[in-house]
C-alpha cells in the first residue's frame, strides 16, 4: 500500500483527466499549425494582377461597392434557420417517445412544441413575411 492519504490519490486521478485534454488540445493545436505552415510552404506564389481583383462568384467587380439587397432573403433564411433547430429537437424526443412509460407525456410536450411552432409559421404567415412578392 501506499503512505499517500486518500485525498492525495483522489486528487491526483481527478487531476489526470485534465491532463488528458491539455494533452489532447495541444495536439490538436500543433495539428492545425502544421498544415497551415505546410501548406504556407508547399504553395505556389505567383501573384498576377488579375488574381489581384476582388472575386465575387465569378463576377467582375464593376461600379461601386454598395448594393441594395432585400430583406426578405434574410427573413426566409431566418425562418430556415429557426425550423432546422427546432427539427433537430425532434430527434431526442422520438427516443424519449419509445422508451417505456414515457409515451403520454412525451407525447403532449410535443405537441405543445409543435403548437409553439405552428404559432410563429401562422404568425410569419399573417404578416406577410411567407409571400415572395
Amino acid at each position: 500500500m501506499t503512505d499517500l492519504p486518500e485525498s492525495t490519490v483522489l486528487a491526483s486521478d481527478y487531476f489526470h483527466g485534465y491532463s488528458v485534454v491539455g494533452l489532447l488540445a495541444v495536439i490538436g493545436v500543433l495539428f492545425v499549425a502544421v498544415a497551415f505552415g505546410a501548406g504556407r510552404l508547399l504553395r505556389p506564389v505567383v501573384p498576377t494582377p488579375e488574381k489581384l481583383l476582388t472575386y465575387e462568384c465569378g463576377v467582375d467587380p464593376v461600379g461601386e461597392g454598395w448594393a441594395h439587397t432585400q430583406v426578405r432573403y434574410y427573413v426566409y433564411a431566418f425562418l430556415y434557420v429557426i425550423f432546422a433547430v427546432d427539427s433537430i429537437f425532434l430527434f431526442p424526443w422520438a427516443t424519449v417517445f419509445a422508451a417505456p412509460g414515457y409515451g403520454a407525456t412525451t407525447l403532449v410536450e410535443m405537441f405543445i412544441f409543435l403548437g409553439f411552432l405552428a404559432v410563429g409559421l401562422l404568425y410569419a404567415w399573417k404578416k406577410g413575411v411567407l409571400e415572395w412578392t
